[in-house]
Parts: C-alpha cells; structure tokens; sequence
C-alpha cells in the first residue's frame, strides 16, 4: 500500500480482524475508527451524465480522502468500454447501469462476477421523440384546462404513430444506451403498455429486435440528440442532461420521464469486480461511506445544495453541459415541450426514500425484463432470482457502511433502512397498474400482456413453448 505509515504494522491484526467481521459474522462498530483501506489510490470511471453526481460530490468535497482514499474519476467512451475496464482492473469500479452487474454476472454479453453494495440513485430518465413524431402524437393526447397535455401520456398516444409508420413501410427506429440499459427496459415498459411490441431477443439474434413493431437500438448517451437531429431514430429513451439537452436545441420533446413508467426506480448502481471487494475489504467500505456522505449532500435540506451541484457538473471533466440545462431536471423541475416546465420534485433522488441501499427486490425487477425479452432465454425458477440477486446486490456491506457513518456522526440512523429484508413491498406503481411482487417473479412476468411467458422461448423469429 502506498503511503504506508509507522504505525499502521501495530493495527495490522486489528484491520484483518475487522475485515474478516465484516464480510463474516457482526462487527464491533466501535473499532470503526480503525478502518484502513488495503488499496487506497483508485481510478473510478463514469458516463457523462448527471447521476454520476455522487462520484464527483464525494472528490469535491473530500469525502473520499475523509476515508483514506485517493482517487481519480474518468470519464469513459461507453457503457461496453466501462463494464469491460472494470473487468480488467484497469478501473477499480465505476458508476454503472443498474442491469449491467447483473447481466454480467448472468453471462448475457461479457462474462464477469460483478458486485454492488450502492445504488446511486432513483429516476433521471425520459424518453424524448422528434418534433414530427410529437405533432402526430399529440392528435390522441388529451389536453387539461390549462391548455397542455395531460401527463403522464402513455405509450397508446404513439401506436397510432408507430402503426402509419408501418404502413407506409417505414421503419420505426428508437435510440436507448446498451442492452442492459435501465433505459431499454424503461422504454420497453412504456412501448408494451400501450401494445406497441419492443421486440425478443435471442441466443443466435441478439438485436432485440425479434417480432418487433419499434426498433430499438444503441446510442451512447451524449450523441442522442444529435442522432434525432440527424434522422437516424425518431425518438430515444436517455438520462439527464439529453433529454433537456432536445428541448434547448428545439430538436425534440420529452414526453415521459421513468418516475412516471415507474415511481422510485432504481437507476444507477456503483459496479465492482466480486474479486476486488474480496480482496480489498475495507477499500469497498471506505468507498460505501464516501459515497453515502456524497448522497446525502446532494438531497439534503430539501436540495439546498443542488445549484452549487450543478456548477461542478457542468465542468468539462464532469458532464461538461451547460449549466442551464443540467439545473432544468436537477433542481426539482422537468421541462416537456419548450416553454412547459413543470414541478417534478423527485426527478433526480440520491438519497431519500432509501435511495442509496441495494434492494434485492430492485435487482429482480431488471431480471424479470431480461427474462420477458429474451436475454434471460430459458425459464428460471423463483429461487433462482433471489439467489442472483443476492450474489450481485450487497445490502450487508452498505449497511455496515451506514452503521459506521452513525457512529462517526457523519448520518442518522432514520435515514436507513434497518430491519429491512432487502425487499421493497409490492407495488402498483407502474404506467400500466400492474404489481410487481420481488417474491413472486414469475407470477409477475406471466401477469404482463407482452412478452415471454413461463416455458416459453424464441427460436428463429418465433415464440415457441409455454
């Protein structure tokens, strides 16, 4: 270890002794105090977007030297290039999608025991069409007294859209940013509520575009708008600042943000390789509580610290967008067609509503999707997503985390989630009503009208089975 100092040879036995607690049987959180990171120079990677908020809070405001750690942020090309320096080591662990540790470690694309002991936020995301396809839709849009259209606008205001497409032979092309993307499963959410078909993946097509009425397709994030401008897709599923980024360059609307597909989603996550939290322990719980401390800041007295966030975001070796445009869905607000801003309090959570703890139930919802499109392709019991979630989501550690944090002063105990057994009630709070049950998942896929059902399976261009 680098800046190694006298004494630390006197605490050798008391750290091995805590880490061995930890990640074992209940440890003393009175010998917090000892915590010593076996690694402490760290290179994180992050996507250009502003929910890696929590990364950059946690260097700006010394949270992670607080814990001992020196560490380097870098921004990466894509989601594929990041999953993959993290696999590699080059990264020690990254700001990653919440679908991207689990279908790692699942096989669905690389094959790599990934981790995760933080969730960095909830929401964040819209889906944003072009201004053509928001003139057709808007034909079967209700509108309030006010004038505006009435939100939420579902997914049956664009079939109509999507079919004279069809029709006309035309191709109806939608952008999302990586396979396992929250933001493809939010948009396949939102399509199938309203019988507009997302399309299957398969072993031998991997497209995802398999009986398809929408073609979905990869965009990396900060080229969404310019790929609408350009024609190339009509409409994109993205998180912040590229949704708001459309309606500045008057190139597009967002019609939907995820909060109203589904309330409290789970966005991000912080991914490390199972390998590295094993080997460096107490590293992993240096990392858990500066990053907590990072949420807590960003959400605290009710977003008080919000616009000096967006002023470090907007830094180009951050976001690197303008301000303006971050502050438009950062600081409790959401803007639809130009000039129709509205109050989305919760758009951009990182730490109320127990934002930052890694929910079983969360990681089992993006199984479910993987398995009603295909990428999971053979059917699993329910057992068998409780038991990936729990070799992927990592509740004790961020709760050991917490506990320390408590101890320290630096968090009070009512902002976590303490008894909990790692799963969210069930919930009906979807666009379409339907409840989703983490202990049933089966019963939950069966429930939804598109999508692969129990024993059922693509082969070809078709559904087989069930």
């Amino acid at each position: 270890m680098s800046r190694a100092s006298t004494d630390r040879f006197t605490k050798c036995s008391i750290v091995a002794a805590l880490a061995a607690a930890l990640f074992g049987s209940a440890a003393s959180v009175a010998a917090a105090e000892m915590l010593e990171p076996e690694k402490d120079e760290l290179k994180l990677g992050f996507i250009k977007l502003t929910d890696m908020a929590p990364l950059a809070i946690a260097y700006e405001k010394g949270f992670f030297e607080d814990e001992g750690l020196f560490v380097t942020l870098e921004p990466q090309a894509n989601w594929k290039v990041l999953l993959d320096r993290v696999i590699t080591g080059e990264l020690d662990g990254a700001h990653m999608l919440a679908g991207q540790p689990l279908a790692a470690t699942i096989g669905f694309g690389t094959k790599a025991h990934i981790v995760t002991p933080f969730s960095m936020d909830l929401n964040g995301n819209g889906i944003t069409v072009s201004n053509d396809v928001w003139a057709m839709m808007k034909e079967h849009i209700p509108v309030g007294d006010d004038g505006k259209p009435v939100h939420p606008i579902k997914a049956d205001a664009l079939k109509p859209v999507v079919d004279q497409f069809k029709a006309q032979g035309k191709p109806f092309n939608l952008g999302m940013v990586f396979p396992v993307s929250t933001h493809n499963y939010e948009l396949r959410y939102w399509l199938a509520s309203g019988d507009i078909h997302p399309g299957f993946y398969s072993p031998e097509n991997v497209s995802g575009q398999i009986k398809a009425d929408a073609l979905l397709s990869v965009t990396p994030p900060p080229q969404m708008p310019a790929t609408l401008e350009a024609g190339t897709i009509v409409g994109y599923c993205v998180g912040e600042p590229w949704n708001q980024a459309a309606v500045f360059k008057g190139i597009g609307v967002p019609v939907i943000t995820d909060y109203e597909i589904w309330k409290n989603n789970p966005e991000k996550v912080f991914g490390l390789t199972k390998e590295f939290t094993e080997k460096y322990p107490n590293t992993t719980l240096a990392l858990t509580k500066a990053l907590i401390r990072a949420a807590e800041w960003l959400d605290e007295n009710d977003n008080a610290n919000r616009p000096e966030a967006v002023e470090i975001l907007s830094r180009s070796e951050y976001v690197g967008a303008d301000a303006e445009v971050i502050a438009n869905s950062m600081t409790g607000t959401f803007e639809y067609e130009k000039g129709d801003k509205r109050e989305v309090p919760d758009f951009n959570v990182f730490f109320r509503h127990y934002a930052t703890y890694p929910y079983y139930s969360d990681a089992i919802w993006y199984l479910t999707q993987m398995r009603r499109w295909g990428q999971i392709d053979e059917h699993k019991d329910d057992a068998w997503y409780a038991e990936t979630a729990k070799s992927v989501y990592l509740p004790d550690v961020y709760m050991k985390a917490a506990e320390m944090l408590i101890e320290e002063g630096n968090a009070d105990k009512a902002d976590f989630p303490f008894g909990t057994d790692g799963y969210k009630a069930p919930t009906s709070d979807f666009i379409d009503g339907v409840t989703f049950d983490a202990k049933a998942p089966n019963a939950y896929i069966d429930s939804l009208k598109i999508g692969l059902k129990s024993g059922q399976t693509v082969s070809g261009s078709e559904v087989v089975g069930g």
